[in-house]
């Protein structure tokens, strides 16, 4: 019975995480090695952070989701479906960097997707001020990627 309460909600959790986790699968283990054999720029994170860090995430991402599903908006459908242009855009970026080492490629790829995640902000904010507001955290940890993406790149030219 709780399962049905919160079916939607779950789905929408299990989408995002899903996705991390098949790009992880997709990459298999030679991630943290090729991470931890690049020139880091300054305020790089240990390699253990970003599984962390992109878990919270995508349940955030999938929480946000949610609250613009179960609302009434008018432009539910296509604030869903930009969620879902994004979470392929995010998906590629991983195994653009980590897979095909294609630094700046994957760098511009990157600020692809936080000009989509803004676009996506002010759709969600339009069906769901607090679904939109979850979005930052995200948006910003993509800020910081892409500092620290195009900081790879300079040094490892």
């Amino acid at each position: 019975m709780l399962f049905k309460k919160y079916k939607a909600l779950i789905i929408s959790i299990a989408i995002s995480l899903c996705v991390g986790g098949l790009s992880a699968l997709f990459l298999g283990g030679d991630t943290k090695e090729y991470y931890m054999s690049l020139s880091r720029p300054p305020l790089s994170p240990p390699s253990i952070v970003f599984p962390i860090v992109w878990t919270i995430l995508y349940i955030i991402m999938g929480i946000s989701a949610y609250l613009v599903y179960k609302s009434n908006c008018k432009e539910k459908n296509t604030a869903l479906i930009l969620y879902g242009v994004q979470l392929f855009i995010n998906f590629m970026w991983t195994l653009l960097f980590f897979k095909l080492h294609l630094m700046l490629f994957s760098f511009i790829w990157l600020l692809l997707l936080i000009f989509v995640l803004i676009l996506l902000f002010k759709k969600f904010y339009s069906c769901s001020k607090i679904a939109a507001y979850l979005l930052i955290p995200y948006i910003l940890w993509c800020m910081f990627a892409a500092y620290l993406n195009l900081g790879i790149f300079i040094l490892n030219r």
